[in-house]
């Protein structure tokens, strides 16, 4: 089975979007998308700097529509897997691929979009808020985030917890990012839980899924309010507690609490494994979620989106999976 999965924030760097504009129909997309959130999408992607993507208020929408336009250059979009669950046909790519989606922080509006939950517009336009909201929260207290790569969760949770940190992603593979504000942070530099090799600072504004972020959860919750979100025609993975989501309501539910609350991909990863994966691709810009998957989910196929250079790799890879499968069940 494939799981199709989106990176959160961070994983940005300037110009990622450039060759992806170059496909067929994809300038015209992503200009139609920056009219209809009110940003300028192909700028931020190909000439803005790193401190401009930075800014959470740019950096999600920017994910966000990466993640949409690298899967729809491999035939995957919510219409297709609608049609497919309904009976309709579609290109092999969009019957093979994928069996269940989930996304790290952010990009769960990236995954409710691949399940069809929302449409791509509507979802840009939800991240659009979301990132607005979370700029605001970060910005009444000074607040970041750091990946600690190393050391067991059982050592180092109660040691964060003692700082006044909080476990934000628990990624699983020796990693967890802690977020509070930025003296706790520094302290954090100068004291690391035993066995913790490295203390990364994230290129993120602001201390998110923390108790920081609860002035947005307000504002997203009337954002969804005027949403009627669709069931997951897939499999849809959520970040809270790694379990399945079978409703529209309850996955957008789920979207809006998220941004107060740790990200379980851990959890995520467990539930991957229950499901029989045997393949990941990670869209654009891949990289962190393959990282992770190849270290906790050995055995499993990982790829990368990272230029369109990579998607005849991926075809292979969901052509081959959907092979694998279709020979396991005759």
């Amino acid at each position: 089975m494939l799981v199709l999965v989106a990176p959160g924030q961070g994983a940005q760097t300037p110009g990622f979007l450039t060759p992806w504009l170059e496909l067929p129909g994809a300038a015209a997309r992503v200009a139609a998308w920056s009219d209809a959130i009110g940003l300028d999408l192909a700028h931020y992607g190909t000439q803005a700097d790193a401190d401009a993507i930075r800014d959470t208020a740019v950096a999600q929408p920017l994910l966000v529509a990466a993640g949409l336009l690298s899967a729809s250059a491999l035939g995957i979009d919510a219409a297709a897997r609608r049609a497919s669950a309904e009976g309709g046909g579609g290109r092999r790519e969009e019957q093979a691929a994928p069996g269940a989606v989930a996304g790290h922080s952010v990009g769960e509006i990236t995954a409710a979009a691949f399940a069809g939950v929302l449409d791509d517009t509507t979802a840009l336009t939800l991240v659009r808020r979301r990132g607005l909201a979370m700029a605001e929260a970060a910005a009444i207290t000074e607040t970041g985030m750091s990946a600690l790569l190393g050391g067991d969760p059982e050592v180092t949770v109660p040691h964060l917890e003692k700082l006044g940190l909080t476990p934000a992603n628990v990624n699983g593979a020796g990693q967890i990012v802690a977020a509070g504000t930025l003296e706790e942070l520094a302290a954090l530099a100068e004291d690391k839980p035993e066995g913790v090799r490295r203390v990364v600072p994230l290129k993120v504004a602001g201390a998110f899924h923390t108790r920081h972020m609860a002035p947005a959860v307000a504002k997203l919750e009337e954002a969804a309010a005027e949403l009627a979100p669709a069931d997951p025609a897939v499999t849809y993975v959520s970040n809270k507690d790694g379990k399945t989501v079978a409703t529209g309501a309850e996955v957008l539910s789920r979207l809006v609490g998220q941004v107060a609350n740790p990200v379980r991909w851990d959890l995520c990863m467990e539930t991957f494994q229950e499901l029989g994966v045997t393949a990941l691709i990670e869209v654009c810009p891949g990289g962190t979620l393959t990282g992770i998957a190849k270290r906790a989910l050995p055995g499993v196929k990982t790829l990368a989106l990272k230029t369109p250079d990579d998607l005849d790799a991926a075809r292979d890879l969901i052509a081959a999976t959907a092979e694998a499968a279709a020979e396991a069940t005759a």
